[in-house]
């Protein structure tokens, strides 16, 4: 072949290849962070992940193409949470994703100019990551996890299914602030009810067994269970020690009554890693975390188990049913 036919050839090749693929080659690769408390492994966690990676790639972010994604699994353990936090930040990511409020009091620690988006984050004003809902104002937005006053309606809706419960246990994490705001709408509703309220303050495994197997020797007992890292983490041995001791008890998340609790009333908890992909996607074209509002959640699902009521021998009301989104049977 003459030379001037074999360029003309690679000329007219080069004219074929797709448009998007001749953009991606001068396309610069972002870099976002994710850092989850919990276990790589634990399949709601990794269920949140991939619905995030998903709304991403409909929005034109692909993993591996025009985006990189570096992962931090730490499974509850503070230590690893700040020492991800800092590797995270080392990386010099154009975004981090944090769940949980102990992923971002870290974060904000090692960072107060990377952009950080977090989801589940019950009270971020009053644990000073933002400085408003309607302006954050710093490196910081993202969407609430719910408000506090929904800690009342799990002890209304206990008491529909568990009518004889006179004794409550409140299972709270020790190390979070956020089981005192959660404990503090119940008590406002409490003496309406005809309930005492005690609560449980436990940091792992061993505290949880032997608080709720002390706590389930009496009789009237029901428990509820706020929303945690800690709680999530042992959702298993708390569900587990709740059919054991015979306590009706109610949980913040559909995800313990899909593993064999009684009840849920608590948000969607995929929804918001969905709107946070939205949230990155605004920031990697050049909107500010500072003036991104914190979102409040939009989805909330009550989940009946009525195999576990059964075992329980609790009847639950029609009423209740009505309005329930799932009801396992």
């Amino acid at each position: 072949m003459k030379r001037r036919e074999f360029i003309a050839g690679l000329a007219g090749a080069a004219a074929s290849w797709p448009l998007a693929a001749r953009a991606q080659q001068g396309e610069r690769v972002r870099r976002i962070g994710v850092l989850m408390n919990a276990a790589a492994d634990d399949p709601e966690f990794t269920r949140r992940v991939r619905a995030f990676v998903q709304e991403l790639q409909r929005l034109g972010w692909t993993d591996g193409s025009n985006l990189r994604i570096e992962y931090r699994w730490a499974a509850g353990d503070a230590n690893r949470v700040r020492n991800y936090a800092t590797e995270l930040v080392a990386l010099a990511p154009d975004v981090i994703v944090a769940t949980g409020g102990t992923s971002v009091g870290p974060l904000q620690l090692a960072t107060r100019t990377v952009p950080i988006v977090f989801v589940q984050v019950p009270d971020p004003v009053g644990a000073g990551f933002v400085a408003s809902l309607a302006r954050p104002g710093g490196n910081a937005t993202g969407f609430t996890q719910f408000e506090y006053g929904i800690s009342a309606k799990w002890l209304e809706v206990l008491k529909q299914v568990a009518p004889r419960a006179t004794r409550v246990a409140v299972l709270r994490d020790r190390a979070s602030p956020d089981g005192i705001g959660q404990f503090a709408a119940m008590q406002g509703v409490a003496p309406s009810l005809g309930v005492e309220l005690r609560p449980i303050d436990v940091q792992d495994a061993s505290e949880i067994a032997q608080s709720l197997s002390a706590f389930g020797r009496g009789s009237d007992g029901g428990l509820v269970v706020t929303a945690s890292a800690l709680s999530i983490l042992h959702r298993k041995l708390i569900v587990t020690l709740a059919a054991q001791q015979r306590i009706p008890a109610i949980y913040p998340f559909r995800l313990f009554v899909t593993g064999g609790g009684l009840i849920s009333y608590g948000p969607d908890t995929i929804d918001p890693y969905l709107r946070a992909a939205g949230y990155v996607d605004r920031i990697l074209k050049g909107e500010k975390p500072a003036d991104l509002p914190v979102q409040a959640p939009t989805k909330y699902e009550l989940v009946i188990n009525l195999k576990t009521a059964k075992v329980l021998g609790l009847e639950v009301p029609q009423s209740l049913l009505a309005h329930a989104d799932e009801v396992i049977e």
